[in-house]
């Protein structure tokens, strides 16, 4: 746990907590103007989430190199999270039309 400052691990934790609490927004927001196509966008979220723990994890282990799939993990899951997100924004769009 040395190998981050602790205002560090507040910033992630944070960020973990505040994306999982706009990922419950955007799917309650998509239920109360009865949307269904917003929980593809909460749902592309996910991936991004997975990514973010497992930083969080590899940071937790101080960066061992034991847990260095961890890194590559993080960054799968951040490609297919953009990716995902990216393709939910565009069908929230299309459907806008």
């Amino acid at each position: 746990m040395h190998a981050l400052s602790l205002p560090t691990w507040w910033i992630h934790i944070a960020s973990v907590i505040e994306w999982v609490l706009a990922m419950l927004a955007i799917q309650r927001w998509g239920q109360s103007r009865n949307e269904p196509e917003w929980n593809w966008l909460a749902l592309a979220m996910l991936p991004a989430l997975v990514s973010a723990m497992a930083a969080c994890t590899w940071h937790l282990f101080d960066n061992a190199q034991e847990l260095q799939g961890l890194v590559v993990l993080q960054a799968g899951c951040t490609t297919l999270g953009n990716t995902a997100m990216a393709g939910a924004a565009w069908n929230l769009a299309r459907r806008a039309r």
